[in-house]
């Protein structure tokens, strides 16, 4: 008969292999002083994975902590398992896979059930940004959100098991795409959340909309394209004036102006040009040149006129080779007071600001409730849809009530820590 310590020995011998292979078979290594039983598993549903891209400086944070390197704090976070839609040359979720041991599968069901029959994870970043996708014909990159959420959505169905997932910017190049993800979301009863890093950014000053202040207008400042950077400044806009008196009403109209008419509308009173200035006058990585007017320096203006069904007005400028960040401007009526602040954006590895993205995903991940409201994102993706198709029938002004989306948010911003040191974007 074999010795009592043997018989220990042999047990414990037999417990750490079951750990392993459970460990392996949600597909990652246990690390130090983790409880993987209290950390939900995370499956990442992305259109490619390579340097520097949405996928590598969202879902590499689960790997290599937030500072991108090994050396910060690790979200609790297990990821299990990845799907790619693209794979190309320059891929690194491959080595990523091989040093930290989770599986990569080739198809979005098998990614959600680790291969089994059933629904195995506990929260889904589907991230559809980057890639080689077509244009539609306003101009917009033509992600397969749709098409991405309809398979994660189909495999909760049938597992009835329904888990929270962040879908990473807007919700879909076009509206009827983006309202069939919410509704989907919504029948379903799955939670959902979206969006921009650019609500949680740092801000200099660090200033908000005063919650339940009547404001007269906002006006911002944004840059590069219209459609992967014009959501950025819509996403920026919206956590503003969601605060405003009354909260979010929803857009009755829109308007895509272009080049000269750009400059004329302010002769015509459509937007007010001292808050154009003001939000000119916050740019902190490359401020405007001293005695130079910004209609000297910009050739092809664009400007978004947003009518809200309130009857206030927001107004972006994207002013390409002039500006190179995210600022806003806005007016309180009680006062007629201006405050302005411009959005800052750590344009270096480890790009800090997706870190403070990655805690407000984490936390509905751990709570099942989404941080801050989905409806904001559906309000932008389908805004932004409307400025598009007016800009293609020459600045014509679109009706919107398909837009009448009311919705309020609690989540209050505060302003990040101080980021790290940024490193070469093209380094680790």
């Amino acid at each position: 008969m074999e010795s009592s310590l043997r018989v220990h020995a042999r047990r414990r011998f037999v417990c750490a292999a079951v750990l392993l292979l459970v460990s392996l078979a949600f597909g990652r290594k246990v690390f130090a002083g983790e409880d993987n039983q209290r950390t939900p598993r995370i499956a990442a549903i992305v259109t490619t994975y390579y340097h520097n891209s949405h996928a590598d400086v969202i879902v590499s944070r689960l790997l290599e902590t937030d500072t991108l390197d090994g050396k910060g704090r690790r979200p609790k976070l297990n990821l299990v398992s990845l799907y790619t839609d693209q794979v190309p040359k320059n891929d690194t979720s491959r080595k990523l896979s091989k040093a930290h041991g989770f599986p990569i599968f080739d198809n979005v069901q098998d990614a959600l059930t680790l291969g089994t029959d059933t629904l195995a994870v506990d929260g889904v970043l589907l991230i559809a940004e980057h890639g080689k996708y077509p244009e539609s014909n306003t101009g917009q990159i033509v992600y397969p959100k749709r098409r991405l959420f309809s398979e994660i959505a189909d495999v909760m169905a049938k597992s009835k098991r329904f888990v929270p997932v962040f879908c990473d910017k807007h919700l879909a190049d076009n509206w009827k795409d983006a309202k069939w993800i919410y509704d989907e979301a919504k029948r379903l009863g799955i939670p959902m959340m979206a969006g921009s890093s650019l609500p949680v950014l740092w801000r200099y000053p660090p200033v908000d909309v005063q919650r339940g202040a009547a404001l007269d207008q906002l006006v911002a400042v944004s840059y590069h394209r219209l459609d992967t950077y014009g959501f950025h400044a819509m996403e920026m806009v919206q956590c503003l004036v969601e605060r405003r008196k009354g909260g979010e009403t929803g857009v009755a109209s829109v308007r895509c102006l272009e080049g000269d008419s750009v400059w004329q509308a302010a002769k015509e009173g459509i937007y007010d040009r001292q808050l154009l200035d003001a939000a000119l006058a916050r740019l902190k990585e490359r401020p405007l040149p001293k005695n130079r007017r910004i209609e000297d320096l910009v050739k092809k203006p664009v400007l978004f006129v947003i009518d809200y069904a309130d009857g206030f007005r927001a107004c972006i400028f994207t002013l390409n080779y002039a500006v190179v960040e995210w600022a806003a401007a806005w007016r309180y009526q009680s006062n007629n007071r201006v405050e302005s602040t411009v959005f800052w954006t750590q344009e270096a590895r480890p790009f800090h600001h997706f870190t403070h993205l990655l805690a407000g995903i984490e936390k509905m991940f751990h709570t099942g409730k989404p941080t801050w409201p989905v409806e904001r994102t559906l309000l932008t993706s389908g805004t932004l849809d409307a400025l598009l198709i007016s800009k293609k029938n020459r600045g014509k002004r679109l009706a919107t009530p398909h837009l009448a989306i009311p919705y309020s948010s609690s989540l209050n911003w505060l302003q990040p820590p101080p980021p790290p040191p940024g490193r070469p974007i093209q380094g680790q």
